[in-house]
């Protein structure tokens, strides 16, 4: 069995947030989310890593993540790109705007082998859900069998409000 890819959605182009979330600390030692969730898939066994990004941020990304993972995990960079399409489909005149998530993973094709799980990287998901991710990622199953990591709403929101 190959090993799983933990894919990383990590093109958000700070429309609305004002910087790079992705890789903006969250604590006093400078670790963003992204960092915390690398740190739990590496425990639960990840060793593949795929970060699906924009080439506008690619440096700054590359300079505060990709390159301190690559001592940990062998690293793929996916670049969603707008005009990367299915035949047939052709990008709106006047369209800038990213597609968003089904066009990221989109992107991935032809350059994840294997089986994979689709996190964002400004989330936080805890070590138990990428322990469940990588136990059905490597245990023998059917190959049309999917799974999702979901949590109930009422404990995901802050008492601060949205």
């Amino acid at each position: 069995m190959q090993e799983p890819t933990l894919v990383i959605l990590a093109a958000g182009m700070r429309s609305r947030f004002g910087g790079l979330k992705q890789i903006t600390a969250v604590g006093d030692h400078g670790h963003a989310i992204i960092d915390f969730s690398l740190y739990d898939a590496y425990r639960a066994g990840f060793r593949k890593v795929a970060f699906i990004i924009k080439h506008e941020i690619e440096e700054d990304f590359k300079n505060f993540i990709g390159k301190r993972m690559e001592k940990y995990f062998e690293v793929k960079y996916i670049y969603q790109q707008l005009e990367m399409l299915p035949e047939g489909y052709a990008v709106p005149e006047g369209r800038v705007k990213p597609w968003g998530t089904g066009h990221a993973v989109l992107c991935c094709k032809g350059a994840i082998d294997g089986p994979f799980a689709v996190i964002n990287s400004d989330d936080y998901y805890g070590r138990s859900a990428y322990q469940k991710l990588y136990e059905f990622l490597t245990s023998d199953r059917p190959g049309n069998e999917h799974a999702m990591v979901a949590y109930l709403l009422k404990n995901t929101v802050t008492e601060n409000g949205s």
